[in-house]
């Protein structure tokens, strides 16, 4: 996800799997249900408890965010913080993660569901039975046939660009389903691999045994949607909720206010707390003045959870009566650049490897805010948090951080570029990115490879700036800026997307380097069979390997995010699930 770490077995799901996948024992997981039940304070506390539990409801929740939403419709959505934002307020799924702090937050639970699915036929059949008194905010029962409707519309990728496409990988077994909107069906439910044969059962049938598919439905882009109400690619202007709180308005660019939807019935949902009576989001604003606005007191929290900017940070770090109620969690993402394969002369590897060689790590570690508040050096495209992580893999020798001149001038010759050349670099205009952009551009410069930079509105970014690789074609993006966690807590719900050839898309790519290495894609292909999570991401470490040697992504943080949270929040904690607080928990006192 321009977001998102554990394992979901074929006929099992088990929790033991999910913490042992993230490296945590037991006495963590206790730790985290201590701290929840005793509530907990100071700067951090949020990683591994919680802050103010409370169960006091009413108050305003003020939130707000320099960059517009990549979309508000479940489909569309890509960035974490939506995710986190929708899923929390009015978007429910079959499944969900816990709403807890730590390594239970990665757990998966029924949400919309009475139970995780009853899975038969060796792990390619998956049914669940939906709760009694589920509702649209409309009044509307919500059926399986909203269910199958919502997924139906991941199909239509041709009108609903931008999200993941999981779900259409899995589900089509070659129907080649056009989506919804396509769809000859009378009642446009024609996707064969899901039935519905009443309005509570839902059954989810595969070609093969997928070990993470249950992930794929605690998507946002697997929640219900009413035939009746879906308006296409409008449907982000007022989305229809499943879940507590409903739109008011929503200014695009400017404001979104959610108020209570009556229609919810905290009885069926035994996730969401949904605290505050009302939630302000404002976009638009400097991120700067988030920061000043922020320690003020002014507003509650910044949706985008990517850190307070270097200004910000000595006001925080220096005043322990400040200090105390900041978090500066590793998020699970990373922070790294592709190098464009399609673009020369990037399509040569000694070039792509004169840039690595030439990357200043510290510098860029610097513009995100050093190892406390940016995060630790990354060398490989497995970040600690996901199994398979190997911290030795590192095949340019690049773990201090220090750009090596001399090497990348070696390679600088063997691509017959000497005296350099020119590329575009492609970032988002928003948060630390133009800094860390910038401190990239002068560490290539060193070496005559001069780096023009071309920012780039955030809510665009990824769907159809970086995302249409005819767009980085014509533009001459030869380098693009990107951070990555994990769609789903496991080594395919982080790396697939990023490598995979085969999932190269006209819009809404994540392959922004356009890597299609027949032995990338049999491997991952290997590993997605494999039900045991150990040896599933044994193979996902000989992907990364590759993917390394190709030099094609460059990965340069482990992502620390120092965020401030407003002293009157309650129930505040990290959701390892998305590296963030967890939206949908929080009240005001």
């Amino acid at each position: 996800m321009n977001i998102r770490t554990g394992a979901l077995v074929a006929g099992a799901v088990t929790a033991t799997l999910v913490l042992s996948a993230c490296g945590s024992g037991s006495s963590s997981n206790n730790s985290s249900k201590d701290n929840t039940q005793k509530g907990v304070s100071g700067f951090n506390a949020a990683i591994t408890g919680v802050v103010n539990p409370s169960d006091k409801k009413g108050g305003t929740l003020k939130l707000t965010n320099h960059d517009n939403p990549d979309s508000y419709d479940p489909v569309r959505a890509y960035y974490a913080n939506i995710w986190n934002f929708m899923k929390g307020y009015y978007v429910r799924t079959l499944v969900t993660n816990q709403a807890k702090p730590g390594a239970d937050g990665l757990v998966l639970t029924p949400d919309m569901a009475t139970d995780l699915p009853k899975i038969e036929d060796g792990g390619k059949k998956y049914t669940f039975t939906l709760r009694n008194g589920l509702k649209f905010e409309d009044g509307s029962p919500i059926t399986s046939k909203d269910v199958k409707y919502g997924i139906e519309r991941v199909f239509a990728s041709d009108v609903l660009s931008g999200g993941p496409s999981y779900l259409i990988d899995v589900l089509d077994q070659g129907q080649k389903y056009p989506g919804p909107y396509k769809d000859a069906d009378p009642e446009k439910l024609g996707l064969k691999s899901v039935q519905t044969p009443d309005d509570k059962t839902i059954v989810f049938t595969l070609k093969e045994p997928l070990s993470d598919f249950t992930y794929l439905l605690a998507m946002p882009g697997a929640g219900p949607v009413p035939k009746a109400k879906d308006t296409g690619e409008q449907y982000a202007n007022h989305p229809v909720s499943s879940g507590p709180y409903k739109f008011e308005t929503y200014d695009e660019g400017k404001k979104a206010v959610l108020v209570r939807n009556d229609q919810w019935d905290p009885k069926t949902d035994p996730i969401r707390k949904a605290l505050p009576d009302r939630i302000e989001v404002v976009f638009g604003t400097a991120v700067e003045e988030i920061d000043n606005q922020l320690i003020a007191g002014d507003v509650d929290l910044n949706l985008a959870q990517t850190g307070v900017q270097q200004g910000a940070q000595p006001k925080i770090l220096l005043n322990p009566e400040v200090k105390k109620y900041a978090d500066a969690p590793t998020t699970g993402f990373l922070r790294y650049f592709a190098i464009n394969t399609k673009v020369a002369p990037f399509d040569n590897i000694h070039c792509r490897k004169a840039v690595v060689y030439a990357t200043d790590k510290i510098t860029l570690q610097t513009a995100r805010g050093g190892p406390d508040a940016g995060g630790e050096i990354a060398t490989n495209m497995i970040p600690p948090t996901i199994a398979g992580h190997d911290p030795n893999l590192d095949p340019l020798n690049t773990k201090s951080g220090k750009p090596q001149i001399d090497k990348a001038k070696e390679e600088l010759a063997l691509c017959g570029k000497k005296d350099g050349f020119d590329t575009v670099l492609a970032t988002r205009n928003s948060g630390k990115e133009p800094k860390t952009a910038e401190a990239l551009q002068a560490a290539l410069k060193s070496i005559g490879i001069n780096a023009r930079l071309d920012p780039s509105d955030a809510s665009l970014y990824f769907r159809s700036i970086i995302g249409a690789p005819s767009n980085t074609h014509s533009k001459g993006y030869g380098l693009m800026m990107a951070g990555w966690g994990a769609d789903f807590p496991t080594p395919a719900g982080f790396l697939q997307v990023l490598v995979d050839g085969r999932l190269i898309l006209p819009s809404g790519n994540q392959n922004f380097e356009e890597l299609d290495n027949p032995e990338v894609n049999k491997l991952i292909d290997q590993a997605r069979a494999e039900s045991d999570p150990k040896k599933s991401a044994e193979i996902w470490g000989q992907v990364n390997k590759i993917v390394m040697d190709e030099s094609v992504l460059v990965p340069f943080t482990v992502d620390k995010a120092l965020n401030y949270r407003n002293p009157r929040l309650t129930n505040v904690f990290i959701s390892q699930y998305y590296g963030m607080v967890d939206f949908g928990s929080l009240g005001v006192s």
